[in-house]
């Protein structure tokens, strides 16, 4: 088992169309520009200017006090968790949720932190759920500290968390002395989606962030927010895990970019996956689960053909998807257009015929 990346096969068939996910997508020419034009500092000693005004617009926005910029959304979460608890401290999630199945055990092996996975369909624990997991503070069981929800629900199907289930979870929480955390990697998918604002869905959770190397069409970063005690403590973690930066108002800007070009049009990335479930589901045998954002999942075994070997055929192809959980993940994003989306429906068709 070798945990480097292994890079492409320069024998495999070029990518036509990538619905990998949507951390597929390549900067826009007016990203490029943005980045080429951006005013840079020293991050590490608060003096990159568009680091700066980048958070600014991040805390505004998600109505928080504070906020700071990081390489990527795992350290946002990773962060965060050291910031809130200590060793032997009791995390609470779903069962699916990113912190658990995709943080290679960051949170155990930097933090001791024991995380309790909370059961729920699609991708979502009920507050109900959560509040049966609560117990008595007892020097027989660990401290429960922090509770962290997934907006959207990435395994779940890329789910909308309901704004009624997040602000009884954030009451719960407080009654019980638990901080909350919401893993924003595709919150304003969630927001455009429903119309609901970031700061009315973030409000009343202690700490959120944003994404932008998803569907907003970043290279890299997520900014998380919070008190400016929290964003202070997440700074040190910060700076532990080597996630401070120099010139990254480069990448900053980009973020920007994204703030002011790329959010209403995740509603287009929406309409897609609609269009994607709609095709695959006139195909006899295919289960789909059909999509609130921009995550496609489904089965094509009932129409006699294993996911994985769909996966592959349709990679001979030049079409890129992902077996997660089970299931066929595609992921539609700003790189992919309806033309391409008839076109996987079509292969998806040819496939099941030769079956």
């Amino acid at each position: 088992m070798s945990y480097t990346p292994a890079p492409r096969d320069p024998k495999a068939p070029p990518v036509r169309i990538n619905l990998l996910s949507d951390t597929q997508t390549r900067p826009a020419p007016g990203m490029r520009e943005a980045m080429a034009r951006a005013e840079v500092g020293d991050e590490q000693i608060g003096d990159d200017p568009t680091v700066n005004l980048l958070c600014e617009r991040v805390a505004d926005r998600l109505g928080k006090e504070a906020a700071v910029f990081m390489p990527s959304g795992t350290m946002c979460n990773v962060a965060a968790t050291l910031a809130y608890c200590r060793p032997g401290d009791e995390i609470l999630a779903h069962a699916t949720a990113h912190i658990i199945a995709r943080e290679g055990g960051a949170h155990a092996a930097l933090g001791g932190f024991q995380i309790t996975p909370l059961s729920g369909e699609d991708g979502q624990f009920a507050p109900e759920t959560f509040r049966a997991a609560l117990h008595p503070r007892s020097r027989y069981q660990p401290p429960q500290v922090l509770v962290s929800v997934e907006q959207t629900a990435n395994i779940g199907g890329g789910t909308i968390w309901k704004k009624a289930a997040l602000d009884e979870i954030v009451g719960i929480a407080k009654a019980h002395g638990l901080a909350t955390h919401m893993d924003g990697a595709r919150l304003l998918n969630a927001c455009v989606a429903t119309g609901i604002s970031a700061r009315d869905m973030a409000k009343g959770w202690d700490s959120a962030w944003i994404d932008f190397s998803k569907g907003l069409g970043a290279p890299i970063g997520g900014v998380i927010a919070g008190s400016r005690d929290f964003i202070d403590e997440v700074w040190r973690w910060k700076q532990r895990l080597g996630g401070s930066m120099r010139q990254a108002g480069i990448c900053a800007a980009a973020c920007i970019y994204a703030l002011d070009h790329h959010v209403e049009r995740l509603a287009d990335d929406h309409a897609n996956a609609r269009a994607l479930a709609r095709g695959l589901s006139q195909i006899d045998g295919i289960e789909v689960q059909q999509p609130e954002t921009n995550l496609v999942f489904f089965k094509p075994d009932g129409a006699g053909v294993a996911g994985d070997k769909m996966v592959a055929e349709l990679g001979r192809r030049g079409v890129l998807l992902a077996m997660m959980d089970g299931r066929i993940r595609a992921c539609t994003h700003l790189d992919v257009t309806p033309g391409m989306i008839e076109e996987t429906v079509s292969l998806v068709r040819e496939i099941v015929r030769g079956a």
